[in-house]
């Protein structure tokens, strides 16, 4: 079974201001981290490096948890309960480029972001994220009509 992310929430999936992943930790314990994300249309996508903890998690246990939210708007948020289909350092890169001028407006991410130096010893990991069950909130108080 897979959900499909309403369009009333799109918006929060396709570069929110902010997005939390949770993985499991090999003893079972959740381990939660900002990252920033998009949506191609079939896959949450996020980017990790290579060797970070959340990467080991999500090759040990590919179930996860994506929470994007928008914190100007705290009754709002999508929660995506999924499964990593695939991690790959093919084309993570460019994602992470991407991903880094979509949430600061600057590229490329070693160098604008981070300094350029890390690139030497960090390598990106494109991780795409089948979307299983979605969860949303919306619980704003509507205006009323005039």
């Amino acid at each position: 079974m897979t959900d499909k992310i309403p369009a009333a929430f799109l918006d929060l999936a396709t570069c929110p201001p902010a997005a939390a992943l949770t993985t499991l930790m090999p003893n079972g314990q959740p381990q939660t981290t900002p990252v920033w994300c998009d949506f191609d249309g079939t896959h949450m996508r996020v980017n990790t490096m290579k060797g970070f903890r959340k990467e080991k998690n999500m090759r040990a246990n590919p179930k996860v948890t994506l929470l994007c939210y928008d914190p100007r708007q705290p009754l709002r948020s999508l929660e995506i309960r999924g499964e990593v289909v695939e991690m790959t350092e093919a084309g993570a890169m460019e994602h992470l480029d991407h991903l880094t001028f979509l949430y600061t407006g600057k590229a490329p991410y070693f160098g604008a972001c981070v300094p350029a130096e890390l690139k030497e010893k960090e390598y990106p990991v494109l991780c795409k994220i089948r979307v299983i069950r979605v969860v949303t909130l919306d619980a704003r108080k509507k205006e009323a009509a005039s």
